[in-house]
């Protein structure tokens, strides 16, 4: 159930700017959507290419894209010196081969291998996409931004699209949110359940909690599960694409992995979900009422988000750490379920669009250049 996309023309392909896009992998998936996002808004103008350290390659490949896959420095026995002369050579060999107009880099720092093998070869037209919203106090690495081009910030829920200049002549862009899918390529509730083949009626509440790769999250998801099945509800779990461990799902509970996930959220009555980016962008763009659970062990700011989406449209912000805790969000949440729905404020959700168009004009500049 993946994205469906059209053979590729190679002849067509060769005469396209080529865009490199190389994505870290992450505790979710999120570096790995955003370059997709940008993809999709890029093919048949473009010639994406991905260079990915996320193991869910087969995504890529899924999407109708080129890709080569490296281990990530997380799953990698090297040291910090040997894992980046290692990149610095891969990274190179995938520079000769594709000769890309536009690199763009996706994650909270780049590495020095990647910077490195970029100035070797001459630095095509280098961009930096860097979701913000850390934490306060958290730990910061220093990067020298006047070494790109551009660098593209994928804002949070109400961000308009603006632009700074950059020392050396670079600018920075921020954009709206950024959405995989567009809004009328997500299903509507009838739909999207006929094809996860799920029944027409009765309450469907959907998992998505995290892989689990930095935190245990079995205590509170068997809690949550309980109380949704006692209040009537059938219990769906997503199984992330990169996890690296699963937790033991009780009896009755259903699990689902589908990719974008965006596409069939609107088949659930409800959503229970850790506050990631992407996660919050997509559901209030599907606009599925939900229960955030923020990770505070991520770097970004999970709390604040989720307090954005509820902001918004009807969502309920707890830790769940405990059974008053649990018990007391799925209460509030039902009452949202029950509630007459609000009028939503229009929110421009239309970053993936825009940061494309940005990609495209750099690539065009380039060749101007040339």
């Amino acid at each position: 159930m993946n994205d469906p996309q059209p053979a590729r023309n190679d002849s067509i392909d060769s005469q396209l700017p080529r865009i490199l896009f190389f994505n870290v992998n992450g505790s979710g998936m999120g570096h790995l959507n955003r370059c997709l996002s940008y993809a999709r808004r890029l093919r048949g103008r473009a010639r994406p290419v991905f260079f990915s350290l996320a193991s869910a390659i087969e995504l890529i490949e899924e999407m109708g894209f080129e890709a080569d896959y490296f281990v990530s420095p997380y799953w990698s026995s090297s040291s910090t010196f040997a894992w980046n002369s290692e990149l610095a050579v891969r990274f190179g060999m995938m520079l000769e081969r594709v000769r890309p107009d536009v690199i763009v880099f996706d994650g909270t720092w780049p590495f020095q291998g990647f910077l490195a093998t970029c100035e070797t070869f001459g630095s095509p037209a280098l961009v930096w996409s860097n979701r913000g919203l850390l934490k306060e106090g958290g730990k910061t690495v220093s990067v020298d931004e006047s070494r790109f081009d551009l660098v593209i910030q994928p804002g949070e829920l109400g961000a308009q699209e603006s632009e700074t200049p950059l020392e050396g002549g670079g600018t920075r862009a921020l954009v709206p949110p950024v959405c995989v899918l567009e809004d009328d390529e997500l299903l509507d509730r009838a739909t999207a359940r006929e094809a996860l083949n799920l029944p027409q009626d009765g309450r469907f509440v959907l998992f998505a909690l995290g892989p689990g790769n930095l935190k245990d999250v079995a205590g509170i998801a068997h809690g949550l599960i309980r109380e949704f099945e006692a209040a009537g509800f059938n219990v769906v779990w997503v199984r992330a694409p990169i996890s690296v461990r699963d937790i033991e799902l009780p009896a009755g509970v259903m699990p689902l992995t589908v990719y974008p996930l965006a596409r069939y959220l609107r088949a659930f009555d409800a959503f229970v979900g850790a506050a990631g980016y992407n996660t919050c962008c997509e559901l209030v763009q599907a606009g599925v009422p939900a229960l955030l659970v923020p990770n505070a062990q991520l770097a970004d700011d999970q709390v604040r988000r989720a307090h954005m989406v509820a902001d918004v449209m009807p969502a309920v912000v707890s830790a769940c750490e405990t059974d008053d805790e649990r018990e007391t969000a799925v209460s509030k949440l039902l009452g949202l379920l029950n509630a007459t729905p609000a009028e939503r404020a229009a929110i421009p959700m239309n970053g993936a669009v825009l940061a494309a168009e940005k990609i495209l004009a750099l690539a065009a500049r380039r060749e101007r250049t040339q």
